[in-house]
């Protein structure tokens, strides 16, 4: 057994890694990490590289054995990643929620929501400590900063 996490360079993706990490500690289990673009986003192929290396070196400096997952670009990515979540056969999804507008808290298509019905395993959905975004913050234009 094992857990999964899907992460990205948002805080609350970050978020989701130290929370998975924690999990994974008192169970002695693998982590399993997967990169994962925001709705609407491709991945960066360089960028993710980088982020998966960042996140593999964060799990192994708390103790924690790591790998990296790849998912197929042109593929859906919920159902890729909760693919991979059953070929590994994990025991925990751990994912990210993001803060959202109000309006955007009444579309129920986006992917944290779409994991958490599907999902046919235990999922913990972790959101950031950061206040949510604002119609005129300048980190709305650059998803880097996000």
């Amino acid at each position: 057994m094992s857990i999964i996490v899907g992460i990205d360079r948002t805080p609350a993706g970050q978020a989701s890694l130290a929370a998975a990490i924690e999990a994974t500690k008192p169970m002695q289990k693998k982590l399993f990490i997967v990169p994962v673009a925001r709705e609407g986003t491709k991945l960066d192929p360089a960028s993710a590289a980088e982020l998966l290396e960042e996140s593999k070196l964060q799990a192994s400096a708390a103790g924690v054995e790591a790998s990296v997952l790849a998912t197929t670009p042109e593929k859906d990515s919920v159902d890729e990643f909760l693919r991979l979540a059953q070929d590994v056969d994990a025991s925990l999804i751990v994912i990210a929620m993001r803060q959202r507008f109000e309006v955007g808290r009444f579309i129920l298509s986006n992917n944290a929501l779409r994991i958490m019905l599907q999902a046919d395993r235990p999922v913990l959905a972790v959101k950031s400590s950061q206040p949510p975004l604002q119609s005129g913050d300048e980190s709305l234009q650059d998803p880097k900063q996000v």
